[in-house]
C-alpha cells in the first residue's frame, strides 16, 4: 500500500467516526431528560411580554419540527461548527469558547501537560531501561504507577496546600491576577508573561505528575525489548558508547509506541483538565463544560462533547500519519 493510499484510507475512517460521533451526540441529548424543560424554562411561559425570545428559541433549536428535520439540522450545524447559544451567556456557543479565550487556555494547560510528560516520562523510561532491577528502576516505578493512580484533585490540593497556601510560592487558582480585570495587564511584555507562567505552574505540574508515569512505564518496556535485540549487541560490539546506543540506536525504534501513545492518552489528559481546571478556577473549556452541567446548559454540553471527542479522532489520526511516515511496515500491514 502507497503512502497516498494509506493516508486516503485513515481519512475516510476519520471521516465515518465524525459522522458516528455527531449520531451519537444527537441521540445523547435528544433522549435526556431535562432538556426540553430548560429550553422552555430558559424562554419562559409563552406571553406578550416575551413571545419574540419565545420564538426565537423555538425556531433556533426547532422544537416544532419532526425528528427527522431535527436531526438534519443537528448534523448540519455541527459540520458547520455553529453550536446554537448559550442558556446561560445568550451568546453564541462559539463566542464562548473562542472569544473569550476559553480555548487558549485550555490548548496552552494541556499542550504543557503534554509536552513535560511525554519529555520527562521517555527521559526517565530510558535512564531506568539499562538499570532493570536496581533500586533506582524499582523506585522510578513504583512512584510512577503511585502518580498515575492518584486522582487528580487530590493531586490538585495537595500542591495548593504545599505551594500556594504553606510556601505561597504560587496563586490558588486563576489565570491572571483579579486586578487585571480593572487595571490591565502590565505594559511590560516580559513581566507579563512570567505572571502567566506563575499562574499556569501549579495546574501543569497537577497534569504532569498524574500522567508522567504512563510514559516512563511505557518507555521502559519498549527500551528494555529493544535493547535485546541484535543491532544492538552489534553495536555495542563495536564500542560505541552507552549513551548513542541508548538515544540514537534503541530510543529510535522504541518511541514508535510513543507516538499513539501520546493520541490516546490525549482524552484522559483532556478529561484531567476538566478537574483540574475546576480545581484552579481556571478559565478554560474543561471549567466551562462543568458550570454547563451545573446550569443544564445543554448548547455547551453537546458543543463540548463534539469538541472533545472530534480531538480525540483528529490526535489518533496524526498519530497514525506519522506512525506510517516514521514506520512504513506499517501501511503495509
Amino acid at each position: 500500500m502507497t503512502l497516498r493510499a494509506f493516508l486516503v484510507k485513515r481519512m475516510i475512517y476519520t471521516v465515518v467516526l465524525v459522522l458516528f460521533v455527531i449520531v451519537l451526540n444527537f441521540l445523547i441529548f435528544e433522549a435526556m431528560p431535562g432538556q426540553i424543560g430548560a429550553v422552555y424554562s430558559i424562554a419562559g411561559q409563552r406571553s406578550q411580554d416575551n413571545n419574540a425570545q419565545y420564538n426565537h428559541i423555538v425556531q433556533l433549536y426547532h422544537l416544532n419540527d419532526s425528528f427527522q428535520t431535527r436531526f438534519v439540522s443537528y448534523v448540519t450545524n455541527l459540520l458547520t461548527f455553529n453550536f446554537g447559544d448559550s442558556y446561560s451567556d445568550h451568546v453564541s456557543v462559539v463566542q464562548g469558547m473562542i472569544g473569550s479565550g476559553r480555548l487558549v487556555n485550555t490548548v496552552v494547560l494541556i499542550g504543557s501537560a503534554t509536552l513535560f510528560s511525554i519529555i520527562l516520562g521517555a527521559f526517565l523510561g530510558i535512564l531506568v531501561s539499562k538499570r532493570r532491577g536496581s533500586s533506582w528502576d524499582n523506585l522510578m516505578v513504583t512512584t510512577s504507577l503511585t502518580a498515575f493512580s492518584l486522582p487528580i484533585f487530590f493531586v490538585g490540593i495537595i500542591l495548593i496546600l504545599i505551594f500556594a497556601i504553606t510556601l505561597g510560592w504560587f496563586p490558588p487558582g486563576n489565570v491572571i491576577p483579579f486586578d487585571w480585570a480593572s487595571s490591565g495587564p502590565p505594559s511590560s511584555i516580559l513581566l507579563n508573561i512570567l505572571v502567566r507562567l506563575q499562574y499556569l505552574f501549579l495546574p501543569t505540574l497537577s497534569l504532569t505528575f498524574v500522567s508522567y508515569g504512563f510514559f516512563l512505564l511505557l518507555t521502559r518496556a519498549t527500551m528494555m525489548e529493544t535493547l535485546s535485540d541484535d543491532y544492538i549487541t552489534t553495536a555495542r560490539a563495536k564500542g560505541l558508547s552507552e549513551r548513542v546506543i541508548l538515544f540514537k540506536h534503541a530510543f529510535r525504534n522504541a518511541s514508535l509506541p510513543l507516538v499513539t501513545a501520546t493520541a490516546l492518552s490525549f482524552g484522559s489528559i483532556l478529561s484531567g483538565a476538566i478537574i483540574t481546571e475546576t480545581l484552579f478556577n481556571w478559565n478554560g473549556l474543561g471549567l466551562w463544560l462543568f458550570r454547563s452541567v451545573l446550569n443544564k446548559d445543554y448548547p455547551v454540553m453537546a458543543a463540548m462533547f463534539y469538541v472533545i471527542a472530534l480531538s480525540v479522532i483528529i490526535a489518533n489520526l496524526i498519530s497514525d500519519i506519522v506512525y506510517g511516515i516514521i514506520d512504513p511496515r506499517i501501511r503495509y500491514e
